[in-house]
């Protein structure tokens, strides 16, 4: 979640609104009741985003502002980070505790059953990092670095001496230039003085080498920082920009002090999944160029589907290839349908409509052992169509706004009304709910119970089970996917269907997949068995076998 959303109240935002004028949640509004709800939802962990001190143009609730040339949005990107070892003042109720009400928040956390995940951006910094008094005990990036070279593996930073940075946004009016000379690169491997709109221009790039310096050594020192207080994990940001070799040394070390915490990679190169996990250490990576990939793709081609062949790179076939690709990989997948880079579900960009959703979510949640994960108004179906601000309408949920989200301040108050737990549509729509987005809710919640709970999906082994009924009667290969998850003596059989018309499976198993499961043979089920299945457009359907 991005507590500044979450817990954000104001009924009337304003497109492109100050702090004052749209409000923010705060630490506080992640009470127990909020927690209690999430661990209810099957979660284990939650990943709170935009929680370290960074790049704002607001200048409330303790906040210092930035230059507002290089801020995207009023609020600022929460991957501009300005001080690494600070929270973000305008979290908290009393801006001059920020910390400690961060602290009560990890407590709060815990205490529910929960771990608590926060960000290492370890490729880039906000254009005015430093600006704020540095934390007492910790090194400043860039504190010695030689400005008067472009280049040295002493130095943090890239410089371009002699030369001016010259921004891609306009002066705001009535204000002097950003002014940075000497140029410094900038955060996407940027090598100029002069980045474009579609660069990250309001971070610079943090100078790394394949070897051991002293850059390395200051940002193990975040890390520790954080892992001292009680963070349980990291969701490393783009890590490919980072030599891997870094990762590997601090890694290690982190896990010396600290073998319970976790790292996630956000990658995008499948072919570098096997060294990230069994080279550089991470626990998790994004599955973001395999899975997700591969369901957006069969989503779009079926969602409005105008009955045109379905090309090889369109079909549901693409998630077998993706699962043989992994193979032993597949725990140490993250899977998810939306995240804050990616596009809500429901925009009018990916699926259109929220009861879309159960055919991708249910391969997704159920298809390996792998973690999945909720962005925060994804169980209710939340579209992203707001025109925010600086985030136009583009099926994403603002990160650079102050903002607040319609569904989710209604999902707050069934929160709030304890009336989720019975799972009732009814009960949820007079506790604030729309029709539809309770319905959504019901199903979607008890889809993430179920994969909390049942052990052939927390525990269990996979059977891809297309390969065997691609001629069988009702199956697309191309629209339908089925698959079983069998452990000890419980399996199931999963089916998904991803066109917009019903589906009438007659499914068989294999020998082979009771021979390498164990199931039993029985004269109910056995080998060759018709197993009929019927399974509504965009949906998917759980069969209990035993």
């Amino acid at each position: 979640m991005l507590p500044r959303l979450w817990g954000n109240d104001n009924t009337q935002p304003v497109k492109n609104g100050n702090l004052t004028e749209n409000g923010t949640g705060k630490f506080s509004d992640i009470d127990a009741a909020t927690l209690d709800y999430i661990k209810w939802l099957g979660c284990t962990h939650v990943w709170y985003t935009g929680l370290l001190r960074h790049s704002t143009q607001a200048c409330e609730n303790g906040c210092t502002p930035s230059h507002p040339q290089f801020v995207k949005g009023k609020a600022g990107s929460p991957y501009a980070i300005c001080d690494y070892y600070d929270v973000n003042a305008y979290l908290a109720d009393n801006p001059e505790n920020r910390m400690a009400e961060f602290e009560s928040l990890l407590k709060r956390t815990h205490d529910a059953g929960l771990k608590l995940i926060i960000d290492f951006v370890p490729n880039h910094v906000a254009r005015d990092y430093g600006k704020t008094a540095p934390t007492p005990g910790h090194p400043m990036l860039g504190a010695n670095d030689d400005k008067n070279v472009h280049w040295t593996a002493e130095n943090d930073f890239f410089y371009y001496p002699g030369q001016s940075l010259t921004l891609p946004t306009p002066t705001p009016a009535g204000m002097q230039p950003y002014h940075e000379c000497p140029a410094m690169a900038t955060g996407n491997n940027c090598y100029s003085p002069n980045p474009g709109m579609n660069d990250w221009f309001e971070t610079i790039k943090i100078n790394y080498t394949d070897s051991h310096t002293a850059t390395w050594d200051k940002m193990l020192d975040i890390l520790e920082f954080w892992a001292s207080k009680g963070v349980d994990g990291f969701r490393c940001d783009m890590v490919e920009l980072v030599p891997a070799e870094f990762f590997t040394w601090a890694i290690k070390k982190i896990k010396e002090k600290y073998p319970s915490v976790i790292f996630i990679a956000e990658v995008y190169k499948k072919e570098l999944y096997n060294q990230y996990i069994r080279s550089v250490g991470f626990d998790y990576l994004y599955d973001k160029s395999g899975l997700y990939d591969t369901l957006r793709t069969v989503v779009e081609k079926n969602v409005d589907d105008n009955g045109m062949p379905v090309e090889l790179w369109q079909s549901t076939t693409g998630i077998t290839r993706n699962w043989q690709f992994l193979g032993d990989l597949q725990p140490y997948m993250l899977n998810f349908l939306e995240n804050h880079d990616e596009q809500r579900f429901a925009s009018e960009f990916f699926g259109g409509d929220s009861m879309k959703t159960f055919a991708p979510l249910y391969v997704s949640l159920f298809i390996n052992t792998a973690p999945f994960m909720v962005y925060f108004g994804e169980e209710v179906g939340e579209c992203g169509m707001d025109e925010e601000g600086f985030s136009g309408q583009d099926g994403r949920t603002t990160i650079f706004d102050w903002w607040t989200v319609d569904s989710v301040r209604r999902l707050r108050k069934v929160i709030a009304s304890g009336e989720y737990r019975d799972l009732c549509v009814e009960s949820l729509m007079k506790a604030g709910l729309t029709e539809k987005e309770a319905q959504v809710f019901v199903k979607f919640a008890t889809a993430l119970r179920f994969a909390a709970n049942d052990e052939a999906i927390a525990k269990g082994t996979t059977y891809d089970l297309c390969y065997c009924n691609m001629s069988s009667d009702g199956f697309d290969k191309n629209r339908h996917f089925a698959f079983l998850r069998d452990y000890e003596e419980h399996t199931l059989l999963i089916a998904t269907n991803f066109s917009n018309i019903e589906a009438n499976m007659k499914l068989t198993i294999p020998a082979h997949a009771f021979e390498w499961m164990g199931i039993p043979v029985t004269e109910e089920l056995h080998p060759g068995k018709v197993i009929e299945v019927t399974v509504p457009p965009m949906d998917g359907v759980i069969i209990t076998l035993i």
